[in-house]
């Protein structure tokens, strides 16, 4: 049994996740979301505010708002409706979920390009195995029908690729979630990169070597991913873009 987290903690968390991302190059100037829920609160989360580079965000600034898109922190701060719809929708259909993380990659938009998706042609892949659903573009807005259709597509797996449109994964702790995100956005590197190089002839795993690959990975369940690697990826934002904790 995981010991209780608390809003403070996941608020480090998430802050850090976003200036980790903006190292990356994850971010698209203010756009996409990276949303965590509130202990303790069922049915809120916490966003980033819109019109900030995720270069800025930190603790302090993350605004509170609930699965139904308002704000309920009293700051008054105006977030993307885009951001309700996706991960206000996933939030509520997903209350086991800490983390939600939805980006426009170039890497990950290519690949959400691509009919088959997210092959296992390398080690990162196999974490995802058959953890990826697909979601067919319906344009910017995502309504009441389609955030039905998203998290229906969605159900128990690790993610989504939306097409035409990103990547987006879900983890039980910030650390899980950016993790995953990490592992996909390096996978699908390394499948268009061989891709181009071979007129799209790769070595590919075989359906029982993935999912043994795969189950490898995930163990009995008792270590998430990014329970290991978060230490140290908090160690190196804080020397890389300090003050997300304010």
């Amino acid at each position: 049994m995981r010991p209780a987290r608390t809003e403070r903690q996941v608020r480090v968390d998430l802050a850090a996740a976003y200036r980790m991302a903006h190292v990356n190059g994850w971010d698209d100037t203010i756009y996409t979301h990276l949303s965590a829920s509130v202990p303790g609160e069922p049915g809120h989360y916490l966003i980033n505010p819109f019109g900030a580079g995720f270069d800025e965000i930190t603790a302090s600034s993350l605004v509170k708002v609930n699965v139904a898109g308002e704000v309920v922190d009293g700051s008054g701060a105006r977030v993307n409706p885009s951001g309700f719809a996706i991960h206000g929708a996933v939030h509520a259909a997903r209350p086991e979920v800490e983390c939600v993380i939805h980006l426009h990659t170039p890497w990950g938009v290519a690949l959400s390009m691509l009919p088959d998706g997210l092959q296992p042609t390398s080690q990162w892949a196999m974490r995802l195995y058959r953890r990826l659903g697909r979601h067919a573009y319906e344009g910017l807005a995502l309504g009441p029908e389609e955030q039905q259709r998203l998290v229906a597509e969605l159900g128990q797996l690790d993610g989504l690729l939306l097409e035409n449109h990103g990547p987006l994964v879900v983890g039980r702790s910030v650390a899980e979630a950016w993790m995953l995100m990490h592992l996909l956005d390096r996978a699908a590197q390394a499948q268009l990169r061989a891709m181009a190089a071979t007129g799209g002839k790769m070595l590919a795993a075989s359906h029982e070597l993935a999912e043994l690959t795969y189950r490898q990975w995930v163990g009995d369940g008792s270590e998430w991913d990014g329970d290991l690697e978060w230490p140290a990826l908090l160690r190196r934002i804080e020397r890389l873009s300090p003050g997300f904790r304010e």
